[in-house]
């Protein structure tokens, strides 16, 4: 099932997306047994990941997006691909906070409202791409907004939302969507997306609701025609293997690999997925050898 689209304006004035990232968001709390507050602050965040992965253009291409704030959660971790899957984690999963106001969870509280994005755009070249700008308010949606702004000099409507139960801390639903300017846009355009947005329901609201992301989109934009160009379907996917890990534990070179031959079992886990994987004393005598 599609559950990303991307569209274009038909006058080209500007592109817009929108997901239903329910499906990604229940497998990162799985996982990472997020509490609501964290699991709000890890679902947006993957979801904003998963929209700037999703315009990467080479299939080896990679995004990472790190929120550093000064709150109890610690950072905030999610990484892209072209294919717009995501994967992440928060740094202290497990913090609880008092709601900010009825059925608000206080996201921006757990992250910390000083602090920095980081977005590391991976695209095949000797160094990555590096924008970091301040968190605006630790809540996601608008340090992100800022990001685009500041660093891409694009203006942007972000919107992303988790909805969670209050008891069992499971996801109801989580998405959001997108809108940016062209550099063609006219005053007008601005004009007719403000419009648009006035009072548009919460995106948990709408897929709730039972909209799809298209049909958020057509509600967020009204006055626009759309012409989609592209449908995808997204999810929660760790790349990790053995191979990935052998090619880390090459790495730390044959003096440090060979003091850790000394332990029968060396056990090293996957942040993403939470996999173990195991070697043996005898595989790393292996790979010192390998590394030196």
């Amino acid at each position: 099932m599609m559950n990303l689209v991307r569209c274009i304006d038909t006058s080209g004035q500007l592109t817009c997306m929108a997901a239903d990232t329910t499906a990604m968001v229940r497998e990162a709390r799985r996982i990472h047994q997020t509490s609501n507050v964290c699991t709000a602050a890890l679902g947006r965040l993957l979801t904003a990941a998963s929209f700037m992965g999703i315009t990467l253009k080479g299939a080896d291409h990679s995004v990472t997006l790190r929120l550093a704030g000064d709150g109890p959660a610690g950072s905030v971790i999610a990484v892209a691909d072209p294919k717009g899957n995501a994967r992440g984690y928060v740094v202290n999963p497990r913090v609880v906070l008092p709601n900010k106001a009825p059925q608000k969870l206080d996201v921006g509280g757990a992250v910390g409202r000083n602090g920095t994005l980081s977005v590391i755009k991976d695209l095949g070249l000797k160094e990555p791409y590096v924008g970091q700008v301040p968190l605006v308010s630790g809540e996601v949606a608008e340090d992100v907004t800022g990001y685009y702004a500041i660093s891409e000099q694009t203006p942007t409507v972000l919107s992303l939302g988790v909805l969670c139960t209050p008891d069992t801390e499971e996801v109801i639903v989580a998405g959001g969507f997108l809108i940016q300017l062209l550099p063609t846009a006219s005053e007008e355009t601005i004009d007719r997306v403000e419009e648009g947005i006035k009072g548009l329901s919460a995106v948990t609201t709408m897929l709730t609701d039972g909209l799809t992301p298209f049909d958020i989109l057509k509600k967020a934009l009204p006055a626009f025609e759309l012409e989609v160009l592209e449908e995808a379907e997204v999810g929660y996917v760790c790349d990790c293997s053995r191979e990935r890990v052998e090619r880390a534990l090459l790495s730390l070179g044959p003096e440090e690999l060979a003091e850790m031959a000394a332990e029968e079992t060396t056990e090293v886990g996957c942040q993403f997925c939470d996999k173990t994987y195991r070697f043996a004393a005898s595989d790393i005598l292996k790979l010192s050898q390998k590394s030196g």
